[in-house]
């Protein structure tokens, strides 16, 4: 199967940076786009970020190969409706939603005479809106591909052909598991970094403006992954509960160990686990999944 043209539905951080990557590096496929916004629509167009933004999502995917919705996961099934009566019968629809067995069920009972794989690029930034995406937002990121058992191979090669075109990394994985991956990795650091920072605004004996001021390293890049799309994060953590609880259960544990280890005085205890962490953080690096300068590459004035 050949994509030679995409819908986008959503024209925000992703979907906008999926349409410049696709023009930077298959501009062989034709893309449109749709999103629900008028005034998004309007700056989508200005920035083409799709070769034809529609006023109708059924416009939109009418001759679409593969469709992309590029909505926030509790948005999936309405958006997925939405398109229905425009789709062709060999399309396949995908999504780049943080949780795969909730938008898995959402499309399958919105769209159940179609063909739907669903994926994850885990690729982003704090940013969103239209004026956020970037064409390289994906080039050596993985991408998450979580087709149901029996699914056409035929389509999956496509939509992991397409990912692979725009730099990433493609993975296929069963769709429970990875939710529990990402709970790991970014649904719970995402969830501490919302408490920590607003902790630190409630603190009595601590002014807004001294938080602001006397930001450290740690802080500030909390407040980094807490200014992420409260929208998008809300659906998440509703979506994706079961794995999230489960984690957050097991740091809760963890977290109490340490409380001991401190209140008791065990050195030891805290230097191994800091030596471990230390190391993955290393892992990371050699991974190419963050930067290894000092700072993470910030640069600073003199």
């Amino acid at each position: 199967m050949t994509i030679r043209n995409l819908a986008i539905i959503g024209l925000g951080l992703l979907g906008g940076s999926i349409g410049l990557a696709v023009k930077a590096r298959l501009p062989h496929i034709t893309t449109t786009g749709y999103d629900r916004s008028a005034e998004v629509r309007e700056q989508a167009a200005a920035l083409g970020l799709v070769g034809t933004v529609h006023d109708t999502p059924q416009g939109a995917v009418k001759d679409a190969d593969l469709v992309i919705l590029c909505v926030p996961v509790g948005a999936m099934e309405e958006a997925a409706r939405a398109i229905a009566p425009g789709l062709a019968p060999h399309a396949i629809i995908s999504d780049v939603g943080s949780s795969k067995q909730a938008v898995a069920q959402a499309l399958a009972r919105a769209l159940p005479e179609h063909t739907i794989i669903p994926a994850h690029p885990v690729a982003g930034t704090e940013q969103s809106g239209p004026n956020a995406g970037f064409a390289t937002l994906f080039a050596g990121r993985w991408c998450i591909i979580t087709p149901a058992q029996g699914a056409d191979p035929v389509a999956v090669a496509a939509l992991s052909e397409f990912w692979a075109g725009l730099g990433s990394k493609v993975e296929l994985m069963d769709a429970a598991h990875h939710d529990l991956v990402l709970a790991v990795t970014s649904h719970i650091p995402h969830l501490i970094a919302y408490t920590i920072v607003g902790t630190a605004s409630d603190l009595e004996d601590v002014t807004e403006s001294e938080v602001i001021k006397y930001s450290a390293g740690g802080f500030r890049d909390f407040t980094r992954i807490a200014a992420s799309d409260p929208v998008m994060w809300r659906d998440v953590f509703l979506t994706n509960k079961t794995a999230v609880l489960e984690m957050l259960g097991r740091f809760t544990e963890d977290l109490t160990a340490l409380q001991r280890a401190i209140r008791s005085g065990d050195g030891d205890k805290l230097f191994d686990l800091f030596t471990r962490t230390r190391a993955i953080r290393r892992a990371v690096i050699e991974q190419g999944q963050d930067d290894e300068r000092p700072d993470f590459g910030r640069e600073h004035g003199e």
